[in-house]
């Protein structure tokens, strides 16, 4: 784990103790299913989703951390198997970044994809001090029933002129078997993150779609799905890991053009329509 001299030393003296847990201390509650762990690991280096997801983080990321001064550091909530820990180094080399996650099964993949400091936890109860500069929560929000608490935690775990990366599933028309699989709770209008964000005292400075040249291919596959329905839970989380299959011919040319779709948007380009939305809000100073 990596400290740097500007961590006061509350929080230097806390990270260190929680990352020598053992993972596996926090009950087992929420909005997820910790068993797709090991099936995310075994594709987010390869599908094209999350290949472009990462550049846009990488682009964003990249941007924000080289205003980062004084409060130099990073703080990833839901942080999963390590795979976005590992993009918010390389865009953020000369800062610390912090990975939470409330999943054991994550955080063992997590140890071996990054470098980050790790911590068993949930943002709305944090067992250290201190503040962050940046804080992402990549499609992490629409999983968690009570997301205006958990804004409100984010808020207080900023420091003043801090900013906020988030990234959520766009679109409740787009709501289909996947979402009950992966145990979603809601899709995101503009509209409605805007007003959540601004409930929790945030300032929104960037908010733009994305994934934009999917959104038909993404539309008309799972309502013919749902069409045909499936055999429970167990049914859903099947089709779902068929979603994440590495088609050979259709995930390189995907991967190009939402790669270069990534790079408009990192770029402070805006989209009109996507299956996921991408907002930088600042904490007033």
């Amino acid at each position: 784990m990596r400290l740097t001299s500007e961590l006061e030393p509350k929080v230097a003296e806390g990270l260190e103790r929680l990352a020598e847990k053992t993972v596996g201390e926090l009950p087992r509650a929420g909005g997820y299913d910790p068993a797709f762990f090991d099936q995310l690991t075994q594709v987010e280096d390869r599908h094209f989703w999350f290949r472009a997801r990462n550049r846009l983080i990488f682009e964003l990321a990249r941007e924000l951390g080289a205003s980062l001064n004084t409060c130099n550091r990073i703080l990833e909530v839901g942080c999963g198997t390590g795979n976005v820990l590992r993009v918010l180094e390389r865009a953020c080399p000369q800062s610390l970044v912090v990975g939470l996650e409330l999943w054991s099964d994550g955080l063992r993949h997590a140890r071996h994809r990054s470098g980050a400091a790790l911590v068993q936890a949930d943002i709305r109860n944090l067992p250290f001090g201190g503040l962050f500069g940046l804080v992402g929560m990549f499609d992490v929000l629409e999983h968690i029933p009570d997301d205006r608490e958990t804004l409100a935690a984010v808020w207080k775990s900023l420091a003043p002129g801090g900013r906020l990366l988030l990234t959520v599933p766009a679109h409740q028309s787009l709501w289909s078997y996947f979402d009950e699989a992966a145990h979603h709770c809601r899709r995101y209008s503009q509209q409605d993150i805007r007003e959540k964000l601004k409930a929790a005292n945030f300032q929104i400075e960037f908010l733009s779609q994305f994934m934009a040249c999917i959104l038909p291919m993404v539309w008309i596959y799972r309502k013919m799905r749902d069409l045909r329905g499936h055999g429970g839970a167990g049914g859903a989380r099947s089709e779902t890991t068929d979603e994440f299959r590495i088609v050979p011919v259709v995930n390189p040319i995907l991967t190009m053009l939402l790669t270069l779709e990534a790079a408009w948007v990192g770029r402070g380009g805006r989209l009109p329509m996507g299956t996921s939305l991408v907002v930088v809000a600042r904490k007033p100073a």
